[in-house]
This record gives C-alpha cells, sequence and structure tokens, in this order.
C-alpha cells in the first residue's frame, strides 16, 4: 500500500536537487504541518507555490493524509481548486533515521491572510473583495459536494489562499473524502483524517464523532459549517479560537447575517447549501461580483449587451479596488480583446487601466495587445483604435509602427467609410515620424496622392495640413518632388475653400525647402491669383504668403547685393518672424476644435482647423460649404520628432547615389494605382471641374502632344512621379485658352495626368481672363532631383 501511494505522489528522488524548481522563502503561515513555500521553475523562471510535509517515519498518518491530499488535487480541477503542476516524494537519510518528505507545487499563491493585510482594503471596497472570494469558495464547495459527491471536511482561512489574480482558491485536500451516505452498509469514519482539523472548526456531530447522524445528514452540512467559520475568521480579522466565537457577529455584515445564521445551524439538514448561498444570498449583489462574472461568461453575452457594458466599464473601474482592477479585470479584458469577444468600447476601458500602469508594465502588457488589434477586419475596432491613437501612439516603438501597424493602418486610405479614411489620415501625424523612408515616400505619399482629389472636401483639407506637417520627416529628394506640385496645382485649385487656404498656408509653413528661383516662378504666381478668391479667410491668407514670400526674395536680395552669394538662393522660412507660428498651426490644425473655417479669425496662423464635411462644396460658392469638425482626438501638444536619419534608398538618392535609378519610371510609377471603384456623383463632379485646364495663350496649344509622343518624351527627359506629372508651367501673360483635352488623351499609368482645377472663379467675372499664359514653351514636370540641378523647375 506504501508503495502504491509512494507511485501516486510521484515516487522519490534524491532531494531538493532533483525537484525541477527552485525552493525560495517561506511564508509565515500554511495549514496544518504542511510549509509553503515561494518558488520558481528552473526551465523558465516562472513563479511558483511549493508545499512541503516532511516525517521520520513513513508510517506516519500526517504523511498518509499528505498523500491523499495530493492525490487528491491532481485528480479534483476547477477553476476555484488551486491548480496542481508537480509533486513528488523523498527519502533522506537524517542521523540515525530516514526522513521523508512530500513536495507538492501548484500554480503561485499566497495565504489568504497574509493577502488580506498586505491589500489593507477598508470600507466598501473591502466588503465587495470579500463577498467576490467568499462567492469563489463557495463555488468550490459546492462543486465538490454537490457535483463530486465529496466532502472537504476542512473549510477554514488556511485552507485558502489567493492567486496573483487575485483570485481566492481552495486547498487543503489531506481530509477530503467520498460522501458514503447513501451507502446503507457503510460503517467507521467517513472521514479517515478528520483528527487533523481543529477542534474549533468541527461541527457539533463531528465534534462527537456521531458518524450515523454524519451519513443520514446531506452532503454539504459539515462544510457548511467550515464557510460560516471562513466568514467569521475574514471579517473579525483574526483566526477562530474556540467554536464559541462564532455566535459574536458583530463584524458580521448585515446583509450576509442570515445565510451567516443558517450556515451554522445546530441541526445539519437545515443548514444551507453552498450553491443557494451563491444563487440567493444579497451580499453578493455588487459591483464588483456583478462586473467579474459578466467578464467571464462574455462570450455568452450578446452584442447589445456588451456595448451597454463596456460603455460603463471606465466609470465603474473608479469605483472597483484599483489593485483587483489592475490584477483581475485587465488580464480579463486584455484575453477578451485579443480573442475578439469584447467589443470596440472596451478599448476605453483598456486604455484608461493601462493609464495606471508603469511605463514597463504599459510596454508589457498594453502594447501587445494593441498591436494585435491592429490586424482586426472589426472596423469599429480599427476606428476605436485611430480615435484614441494620441493615448498610446508615443509608446509604440519606431519598428512596430513601421512593420507590424502601418500595413494594416494603411488599409484605411482606401476604405469605403470616410470616416476610416479621415482618422487614418490624422493617425499620421502620430505615426509618420516612426515611419521608414521607404514607407514614407514609397507608400504614404501614394495614399496622400488619392486623398487630395477625395470626394470628401475634409479629407483633401487635412491631406494637405497633414503633408505641410510631415514635410520635415521627407528627404530632400522626395520634398522637391512632391510638395509645391501638392500644395499648387491641387490644394490652390480646389473647389473647396478651406482647402485653398489649407494649400496657402501649407507653402508657408514649409517655405524653408524653396530656393529663391521656385518661389518667384512656381509658388508666387500661383498664389497671387487668389488675392482675389471669393472667399475672404482664403484672400487674409493669401496676402499674408504674398508678404512672406516676398520679404524672403528681398532679404535673398539684399544677400546678393552685399556679396553673400552662398545663402541667397535658399533663404526659407526659418529666417522669417512668423515661422514658430506657422509650424504651430500645422502641428495643432488636425485636431483643434471649434468654429468652421469660413468663419475663423485670420490674425492669428494657428487658427485653421480640421474640417469634415459630407457635402461636396460648389465652385461657385467656397465659402457657403457646410463644414464640421468631427476628429475627437487631440494631437495638438504632440512634440515634433527630429528629422530621421536617411539610410535607405530614398536617402541615397538625394545625394546624387544611384542616380541612374531615378528614371522615368522610378519611385512612384513601379507601384500600380489602386483600382478604385465608379466614382460618385460629387466625386465625378470634383474630378470634371478639376479637368478643366487653366487658360493658356494659343501659341502654347502646339505644346500638347499625342498620348505617344508625350510618353516617349518622359522617357528621355522627365521624371513620372505622381505629384511631378502634374507640375505647373511658369505662369505667362496672354488671353486666350487652350482647347481641352479629351479623357482619352489621360495617360493611364499616370494617376495624377489630368487633374488639375481651374483657378477660383467669382459669379461676375470669370479668373481665366486674368490667368493667360504666354508664348514661352512650358517648365519641365517637377521629377526627381538630378546632380547640378539649381531648381525644381528646369531653370539652370
Amino acid at each position: 500500500m506504501f508503495n502504491f501511494l509512494k507511485g501516486v505522489v510521484g515516487g522519490s528522488g534524491g532531494g531538493q536537487k532533483d525537484l525541477p524548481y527552485n525552493i525560495g522563502d517561506p511564508y509565515p503561515s500554511a495549514w496544518s504541518s504542511w510549509s509553503h513555500f515561494r518558488g520558481t521553475s528552473k526551465d523558465d523562471g516562472s513563479p511558483v507555490s511549493i508545499f512541503s510535509l516532511s516525517g521520520s517515519n513513513p508510517q506516519d498518518g500526517r504523511l498518509a493524509a499528505g498523500r491523499n491530499g495530493v492525490k487528491r488535487l491532481r485528480t479534483v480541477r476547477h477553476p476555484n481548486i488551486l491548480s496542481f503542476l508537480y509533486s513528488t516524494e523523498v527519502e533522506t537519510v537524517d542521523g540515525s533515521g530516514t526522513k521523508v518528505t512530500i513536495y507538492i507545487v501548484t500554480e503561485p499563491a499566497m495565504p489568504l491572510y497574509e493577502k488580506i493585510k498586505e491589500l489593507s482594503l477598508e470600507g466598501t471596497q473591502r466588503d465587495e473583495y470579500y463577498a467576490w472570494g467568499l462567492h469563489q469558495i463557495a463555488k468550490a464547495v459546492s462543486f465538490l459536494n454537490n457535483d463530486c459527491k465529496l466532502v472537504h471536511g476542512n473549510v477554514c482561512l488556511e485552507s485558502v489562499v489567493v492567486t496573483q489574480t487575485l483570485d481566492w482558491k481552495l486547498h487543503a485536500f489531506d481530509v477530503l473524502s467520498e460522501y458514503d451516505g447513501t451507502s446503507g452498509t457503510a460503517t467507521g469514519p467517513m472521514l479517515p483524517y478528520e483528527w487533523l482539523v481543529g477542534s474549533q472548526y468541527k461541527s457539533v456531530e463531528l465534534a462527537k464523532s456521531d458518524w450515523v447522524a454524519i451519513r443520514k445528514s446531506p452532503p454539504w452540512a459539515i462544510d457548511s459549517w467550515g464557510l460560516g467559520c471562513l466568514i467569521y475568521e475574514i471579517f473579525s480579522g483574526m483566526k477562530l479560537g474556540k467554536t464559541e466565537e462564532l455566535r459574536n457577529t458583530a463584524s458580521i455584515p448585515k446583509s450576509l447575517l442570515p445565510d451567516y445564521q443558517r450556515l451554522l445551524s445546530s441541526t445539519p439538514s437545515r443548514r444551507l447549501n453552498a450553491s443557494k448561498l451563491i444563487e440567493n444570498s444579497e451580499y453578493f449583489q455588487n459591483k464588483l461580483v456583478d462586473t467579474i462574472h459578466f467578464m467571464e461568461i462574455l462570450s455568452l453575452k450578446d452584442s447589445v449587451e456588451k456595448d451597454t457594458f463596456f460603455r460603463k466599464l471606465p466609470n465603474l473601474t473608479e469605483q472597483l479596488p484599483r489593485q483587483i482592477v489592475l490584477k483581475k479585470l485587465f488580464p480579463l479584458l486584455t484575453s477578451a480583446l485579443e480573442y475578439g469577444s469584447a467589443t470596440a468600447p472596451a478599448l476605453t476601458a483598456l486604455l484608461k487601466i493601462g493609464s495606471w500602469l508603469s511605463a514597463e508594465e504599459y510596454t508589457l502588457k498594453v502594447l501587445p495587445t494593441i498591436i494585435k488589434l491592429f490586424a482586426s477586419n472589426d472596423r469599429a475596432i480599427r476606428v476605436a483604435l485611430l480615435q484614441h491613437i494620441d493615448q498610446y501612439g508615443e509608446s509604440l516603438s519606431a519598428q512596430a509602427v513601421d512593420e507590424q501597424v502601418y500595413p494594416h493602418v494603411a488599409t484605411g486610405f482606401v476604405d469605403t467609410s470616410s470616416i476610416l479614411r479621415e482618422l487614418t489620415l490624422k493617425s499620421m501625424l502620430i505615426m509618420a515620424p516612426k515611419l521608414s523612408q521607404r514607407n514614407l515616400s514609397g507608400s504614404l505619399l501614394k495614399y496622400l496622392s488619392k486623398l487630395q482629389v477625395d470626394e470628401e472636401p475634409a479629407i483633401r483639407t487635412n491631406t494637405t495640413i497633414l503633408l505641410g506637417n510631415i514635410a520635415s520627416y521627407l528627404n530632400d529628394g522626395t520634398r522637391k518632388r512632391v510638395l509645391i506640385n501638392a500644395f499648387t496645382v491641387r490644394a490652390l485649385r480646389d473647389t473647396f475653400s478651406p482647402a485653398r487656404g489649407a494649400g496657402v498656408m501649407a507653402l508657408c509653413a514649409t517655405s524653408s525647402y524653396y530656393d529663391t528661383t521656385e518661389i518667384a516662378t512656381r509658388i508666387l504666381p500661383n498664389i497671387v491669383v487668389l488675392t482675389i478668391d471669393p472667399d475672404s479667410d482664403v484672400r487674409s491668407k493669401v496676402f499674408q504668403a504674398v508678404d512672406q514670400f516676398m520679404q524672403i526674395l528681398k532679404q535673398s536680395n539684399e544677400k546678393s547685393n552685399a556679396g553673400d552669394t552662398a545663402h541667397a538662393g535658399s533663404l526659407g522660412l526659418s529666417s522669417m518672424p512668423g515661422n514658430a507660428g506657422l509650424l504651430e498651426w500645422a502641428m495643432s490644425s488636425l485636431t483643434l476644435k471649434g468654429k468652421p473655417l469660413d468663419q475663423a479669425p485670420i490674425a492669428a496662423s494657428n487658427s485653421v482647423r480640421p474640417v469634415t464635411t459630407t457635402t461636396a462644396a460648389s465652385s461657385e460658392t467656397p465659402s457657403m460649404a457646410p463644414v464640421r469638425v468631427s476628429s475627437s482626438s487631440d494631437f495638438a501638444d504632440a512634440p515634433a520628432p527630429p528629422s530621421p536619419t536617411l539610410t535607405d534608398g530614398w536617402g541615397e538618392i538625394e545625394n546624387g547615389v544611384h542616380e541612374e535609378q531615378y528614371s522615368d519610371k522610378d519611385g512612384w510609377d513601379d507601384i500600380k494605382p489602386l483600382e478604385e471603384p465608379k466614382p460618385s456623383s460629387a466625386l465625378a463632379n470634383i474630378q470634371a471641374a478639376q479637368k478643366r485646364p487653366v487658360s493658356q495663350p494659343k501659341p502654347q496649344a502646339t505644346s500638347l502632344r499625342s498620348k505617344s509622343t508625350v510618353k516617349a518624351v518622359a522617357t528621355k527627359d522627365e521624371d513620372d512621379d505622381l505629384w511631378g506629372s502634374i507640375a505647373v508651367p511658369t505662369p505667362k501673360i496672354a488671353s486666350k485658352s487652350l482647347k481641352v483635352k479629351t479623357s482619352g488623351a489621360v495617360e493611364d499609368d499616370d494617376p495624377w495626368a489630368a487633374i488639375a482645377a481651374p483657378p477660383p472663379t467669382t459669379k461676375a467675372k470669370p479668373l481665366s481672363a486674368g490667368r493667360g499664359r504666354g508664348t514661352k514653351a512650358a517648365a519641365p514636370k517637377l521629377g526627381a532631383q538630378r546632380i547640378n540641378r539649381t531648381s525644381s523647375s528646369g531653370m539652370q
């Protein structure tokens, strides 16, 4: 018999050195003769609990009871019973005798009494946590009594431990035995090891060893009495000294008192079943118990219940014990989000709880979950992630953003939902500084070129603002190919007046990247015509811009006259007094909430606000377009990170390395334009307006070539890129217009071949009357910058 039990426990070994766990410091208390130690696994260092029981006589009754406890703990599994991991029995020679030690390794836990002192909860929070713990132990007892027909026989404070998630779990199974009350032939003790139980914890019939009465009682009679003893010890704050102390009910909550008295009934058959205690007790009906119970059965709830619950959860967490929220609710919440059982509002609760963690814990526990959520196909989850990106975006590493997050976020640029497209656009304010040059220049700018002709006016406007804001993160070659074309040909000719205003301000904010030749030949001619824009807000911004760029040219002229030609051609916004204000506008313009752009004052340079609208504005009445602010996040306070070091292929190009790679099919055109569905009527109107040509002189009409001729010349002399293909020729003086090229003449491989919109017009007089072109040949369009080229306009 002894050999059989030894085999069940796990066999003998050579001592602690053969135990695959390291034994650490002991806890002050443990049940009966057991010792409770902290421990770690030798394999991975994970924490465990190690219980040991020693005896000098192999036939010692305590060792026999310990072997019974090991066997029962291995075979009985329940969420509220301590999880078994490993066991062994070791024999060592101790002087003249042999010492036998039984080891049980379980999940990490600490004695309930020690955890209660550590938490030091008071008032309502203490009662709620005790209610949750008692609820768990009552479920474990009910499982043993009602489902397994087992009697624990030893429910008390020392037989309960608390895990790292603050769950209460039942252990100390040495006395546990089958209930044999249904057997008419059973004789002798039903609990062979009941002598291990302290007399203060024994019910009346167990203290008298009245086994006939015990067998006639229900299976829960003995353990219900033990539950009553546990309740007394928890609320009194001390261990039970003698049975008579159970009559002192001063510390028992009033809502629990009737159930407490029924648990300790002198008549075994009238004692309250643990299952009835769980179902009917008023004491267990509180916020903490209800919240954790809802989270544990979340998969059984419908979407309406989930939404309602998670919308209330952020406020609810403020009322619950902080440590329980962090150690119990938070793991449940992260698991629910990762496995898809939680709805989008749960993300708000996750971020709120995460804000209570230290920076190290936040990185380890919150960010991995967020990164996984970006791969979700649930559009509501994606919207929630983007709405709250200002709360966690700065904590994401550049590598995680570039390799794991951005590929999933980028799908939102082409989403059919305008809200998701707008949120994706605004999220780039946080992500762009963390992207590599390949993603910035090879992917992000492709999407921005599409959004500049989006059917939503607000998205077009915010695209211009964003491009001006992230210009500092682009390399020099990309900036020269993109910025002027995007701001002049696209933004300044938009039919939506806030988009035109954004284009003017973006030019001002990025003026440090333009040389004097570009300012004089490409920027000023395009913004001066807007001095008669129908919208007063746009006109005010234009006059500011004209003054600023003229001041740059004047400074350049003064330096040239003084003989300082080294910097004369590269003056920019950095030398102007208004630099800080314009950059602040670029940072805040995506997130500030307030009046529509048409109503915003012009005096402050940071007064431009992001706009969102669902109605395309007419080119004739742009100032009357409905405008609304839809951003729910605020990125205004986010500092601009330093410009990233250029270490990849995009950076080499600006230094002249591998110049031959910039042929007419480099950079942009090697990626096929995204296939788009048939445009809506609103978008069709916008595109039609943008295809109307700007007035040109008649002799210039001879420069229009057939599709094949354009391709042939481009192959030789021009850099075909998204914004370069729409470069504007230097304005001339003429009065007649060119013939409109048919849509069939637009190049199929160039998504921006014919998007130029007419300049803003007034009802009284078309603007084209004052925007004629001269007979001078058009300047080549802007492409990748080659060595020895002094300006992007083609001038030497």
